[in-house]
């Protein structure tokens, strides 16, 4: 794997208020807004919430006080090492309502736009280089063609877009998930993001894994979490996984007009990792119209958002996009679209030999006994009818159609050329015409 030591690529903790790049109204007004909301009192309890350092949110607390926004409660908290207590004044109290009335966002502390720029070219995908033997290990699980591994290495080691096709039910799902397997290592993602006077929420549970965050020990002579920005968070590479429902409008920023805030678009908050685009053609927008929103993206690596006052702006683009389609790219491309996607690679079913090794891997795994007979009436009998078409799904839906009637049945999991006609009957349905 590609584990890093997060020291290398990770943003430097800021040292003042001015290291973080944002404006000293913002930084008390999110400061203010943050302790009405959530009713803190400490300056450590605030500095964990707004992700700045305790001598810098100290700073802004006192920045507040000197404009009668704060005030000492002048109770020292013995359970948190003799802290002093702070509350909103009045004045306080209504400067943060009106600062909620533009902008509910209200948390961790937003990184600029440009500086988030740095930290990408910092850790980009594009950074990686995979080796064959890690690419294998994580495609362990999967019986392909070494062929197959000489197109995917380039492709991904390279940065740039995949597209991957060929029959449904071969594997192209499990292919783009263990190339994500295969990235292996870690990045920081921040939490919000910052432009012209705007917070774009980035950071997404959903989409983003973190890792263990570095806790303090303050009765240690050496600090952790401090050496890094805590405005972003240490995170596996991520990957978004769409398919039919992808549509245009899910590559914009959502604007949410109760909150005042906007939510990063799908690519955004893949940065840094593998934008998976699943059963390309299935989606109710044309495949070609999908691609030419990317043209932009994949070539420059960059992209264009636009706020909701019409202003638009750069964004970088540093993702991985693998495409997946069980269509020909001719049927849905033209040659423009296809010339921007850098690898495209076909994915076929497997040869009998494979598909053979593929059935017994998926026997052992569900405990289910080979029998030469049913293997024999399968290979013999059955694949014939079809033109000896393989599949990478079928060994899973064949043996677990078995392991259903033996449970059923309440018999032992066995298999038997009457069980194998059983399971392949359900794996296909018979052409004709039904009255309604």
């Amino acid at each position: 794997m590609n584990m890093q030591n997060p020291d290398v690529t990770a943003p430097p903790s800021p040292r003042t208020l001015a290291d973080t790049g944002l404006p000293l109204v913002m930084l008390r007004d999110i400061l203010i807004k943050t302790m009405f909301r959530m009713n803190l009192d400490l300056v450590s309890q605030i500095a964990r919430v707004i992700c700045l350092p305790p001598q810098l949110t100290q700073e802004l607390v006192d920045l507040a006080r000197g404009q009668r926004l704060i005030e000492a409660t002048g109770t020292l908290h013995a359970t948190s090492g003799n802290e002093m207590g702070y509350q909103l004044t009045d004045g306080g109290k209504a400067r943060a309502l009106d600062a909620l009335g533009q902008s509910e966002y209200y948390g961790a502390m937003p990184v600029p736009l440009d500086d988030y720029r740095s930290q990408v070219e910092r850790q980009s995908v594009r950074n990686i280089k995979l080796t064959r033997a890690q690419l294998t290990s994580a495609m362990g699980h999967l019986i392909l063609p070494d062929e197959l591994l000489d197109h995917l290495g380039p492709a991904v080691t390279s940065g740039r877009s995949i597209l991957m096709y060929g029959p449904p039910g071969n594997g192209k799902s499990s292919i783009s998930n263990g190339i994500r397997d295969a990235l292996g290592d870690r990045i920081h993602v921040p939490r919000a993001l910052e432009y012209s006077g705007q917070v774009i929420t980035v950071y997404d549970p959903i989409v983003h894994r973190s890792a263990e965050a570095a806790v303090d020990d303050p009765n240690s002579l050496r600090r952790t979490s401090n050496r890094f920005d805590n405005r972003y968070v240490w995170c596996e590479r991520p990957t978004v996984i769409t398919g039919g429902e992808l549509t245009l409008d899910m590559l914009d920023l959502t604007y949410n007009p109760v909150a005042r805030t906007y939510q990063a678009p799908l690519q955004l908050k893949a940065t840094g990792g593998i934008f998976i685009v699943d059963d390309l053609g299935r989606q109710a927008e044309p495949p070609q119209k999908l691609v030419n929103r990317w043209i932009v993206p994949l070539e420059e690596g960059r992209d264009i958002l636009a706020l909701q006052s019409g202003e638009k702006f750069t964004v970088p683009f540093d993702t991985l996009v693998i495409f997946s389609t069980n269509f020909h790219p001719n049927e849905i491309f033209d040659g423009a679209a296809l010339r921007r996607i850098f690898f495209k690679i076909k994915i076929e079913g497997p040869t009998q030999e494979n598909f053979l090794k593929i059935f017994a891997m998926v026997a052992r795994k569900r405990k289910m006994p080979l029998d030469e007979a049913a293997l024999l009436h399968l290979m013999k009998v059955k694949f014939p009818t079809i033109g000896n078409r393989y599949a990478n799904y079928m060994p899973v839906y064949l043996i677990d159609q078995m392991a259903a009637v033996c449970e059923f049945e309440g018999l032992p999991y066995q298999m038997s050329p009457a069980l194998i006609d059983r399971a392949w009957s359900n794996m296909f349905v018979r052409d004709e015409t039904i009255a309604r």
